[in-house]
């Protein structure tokens, strides 16, 4: 029995036999909680986790751990619409962390110093599987095939591999000379590639399947949807997507004074800017729903990048938000004008919302030339028997075409997709699905939850403005110049080092410097994570003060059992 003063105080070396553990009604736990970033994108990049290596002065490393989601950084650094900074905890607190500036230099640094893919050459013996498609799905699903150790070979209809990225995206938004040197270091890494090589013409799917014991179909969506109104075709008429893979391979387009593009995609944007690039007058662009702003609700934003809308209204081109083309105006067969009217959201008893035309609301637009960009729907060839009369392939969310075994599919061939890092999270999926198809495993659809503003204590952070790209100035936005530029270094560093860290442990030591008892113990070696701190709940009162005073939220209380 422990003896006491007269004071009630315990002799030296006493204290520790007093198990003030029994007062707990709740107890400290470690929890990792995914960031909101690793949340949002598309691709499964975990962005908190390599921002966390880059702010320990370790970027290849940092690069490493990006390219075990997305092969592609140096890519999708530049075309990405980056949902992952709209979800960035950090936006609340003052400006989200630039991810997408970031995640290009680590790519651009890759390239430029020869940094080797985390990957190991499949033996010799390893099962055979096919890839239809070197766009981003296709390659993403061939690079995350290997990994898991499988030969691969990926079939491409065109000389070179890319797709749309190759063949729609303009210069401007992604340099030549980037995505060759991305695509071409990711080839090396054991995949087999036969271009010119089309499905339905040079092969069958049915032949895939007797040779292959999985396929994975990435053929994108390559044709054009079927416009008119009411009937009226012009003679002239040029599909979008058709018009920018004009510019990006020949350099020249149709000459007119004005042009209404008819849409409020990313093609329908970038055929607008290229028209203006040359040296269209007037460019209208006719679409269904609004440039995205603060004040408008998210679900009513044009489907676009949202920076690529804001430099093309720098550049010159006008938006109609909330139109529709009500009739052509022609004469003879060639347009001479288009009657706009305003579109209004209706919502149907059976809760679907469809947009139509307010009467009264028309108005003449005099323009030369419509040029619809509406989307696109896959090239039936030689998928006929799994398209049917459907537009896009019918998958689940692994990726696995309905009612036929061991063919799986992605990227613009599905529904939904229409953004590169979407197609490179469905090459992602569809390897991991492939893999687990073949060796008759369950796939586990469970993700760590996500931590929000409110479980993040921001008192310990000050405040810090995110860094901005230099900008290419609209007077010399004429060509194939790139409009973004890259960071620098110390821009980089700075940007890693405003990371909240959400729901992981960066040893912060507040746990245990601040706990009364203590009942925190902290591993002899150097604290880098959670790991390095124990509860010790022999002494651990419950009192709470270790998870309110985690900047990251990576302590929870529960409920003592």
């Amino acid at each position: 029995m422990t003896k006491l003063t007269r004071g009630a105080i315990a002799y030296p070396a006493s204290s520790l036999a007093y198990k003030t553990g029994t007062w707990r009604v709740e107890r400290p736990v470690h929890l990792h909680r995914a960031a909101p970033c690793h949340g949002a994108c598309p691709a499964g990049e975990d962005a908190q986790a390599w921002l966390a290596l880059l702010d320990e002065g370790e970027p290849e490393k940092a690069w490493k751990s990006l390219v075990s989601a997305n092969p592609l950084p140096a890519i999708t650094g530049r075309v990405c619409h980056h949902p992952c900074e709209q979800a960035c905890n950090r936006g609340r607190f003052d400006d989200s962390i630039a991810i997408h500036a970031v995640e290009r230099y680590l790519g651009d640094e890759a390239i430029r110093l020869g940094w080797d893919y985390p990957v190991s050459s499949p033996p010799g013996s390893a099962p055979k599987l096919a890839v239809v498609g070197a766009g981003p799905a296709g390659l993403s699903c061939a690079y995350h095939l290997i990994r898991l150790g499988y030969q691969v070979t990926v079939f491409e209809a065109m000389p070179e591999a890319g797709g749309t990225l190759r063949s729609a995206l303009p210069p401007y938004r992604l340099p030549r000379e980037v995505l060759d040197a991305e695509i071409n270091r990711l080839l090396t890494i054991g995949i087999a590639f036969e271009p010119e090589t089309r499905l339905g013409r040079d092969m069958h799917l049915d032949d895939l399947k007797g040779n292959y014991p999985a396929v994975f179909l990435g053929p994108g969506a390559m044709k054009a949807h079927d416009w008119s109104v009411e009937g009226a075709v012009p003679e002239d008429l040029h599909m979008g997507l058709d018009l920018l893979r004009e510019w990006v391979n020949v350099g020249t387009l149709p000459k007119v004074k004005s042009v209404a593009v008819i849409g409020g995609g990313n093609t329908s944007v970038d055929i607008a800017r290229v028209l203006r690039r040359v040296g269209v007058p007037e460019v209208h662009l006719i679409t269904h729903r609004a440039i995205p702003r603060p004040e408008v609700p998210e679900e009513d934003w044009m489907p676009a990048i949202p920076r690529e809308i804001h430099q093309a209204e720098e550049e010159g081109v006008i938006f109609h938000e909330h139109r529709g083309v009500r009739r052509l105006v022609l004469r003879g067969e060639k347009v001479v004008g288009i009657e706009i009217v305003h579109m209004k959201k209706l919502k149907r008893p059976d809760g679907r919302v469809e947009r139509v035309p307010f009467e009264g609301t028309e108005t003449l637009l005099h323009v030369e030339q419509v040029i619809p960009a509406i989307g696109e729907q896959v090239d039936p060839e030689g998928l006929e028997t799994l398209l049917g009369h459907e537009a896009y392939l019918n998958v689940d969310s692994w990726g696995r075409v309905a009612g036929i075994e061991g063919v799986f599919a992605g990227g613009d061939a599905r529904r939904g997709a229409g953004m590169v890092s979407i197609a490179i999270g469905d090459g992602r999926r569809a390897a991991l699905a492939m893999d687990a198809y073949l060796k008759g495993r369950n796939l586990d659809e469970e993700r760590a939850p996500v931590i929000g503003y409110e479980q993040l204590n921001v008192n310990y952070f000050e405040h810090a403005h995110r860094a901005r790209p230099p900008i290419l100035p609209v007077e010399k936005r004429k060509g194939f110049e790139e409009i973004e530029g890259s960071l620098s270094g110390g821009q980089v560093t700075d940007e890693a080092a405003r990371c909240f860290s959400c729901g992981n442990c960066f040893a912060c030591d507040n746990c245990w410097t601040l706990c009364p008892e203590p009942a925190v113990l902290k591993l002899t070696e150097e604290a880098k994570g959670g790991d390095h701190y124990v509860f010790d709940y022999k002494y651990c009162k419950g009192c709470g003060l270790c998870a309110h005073e985690c900047p990251c939220g990576f302590i929870l209380m529960e409920e003592e059992v």
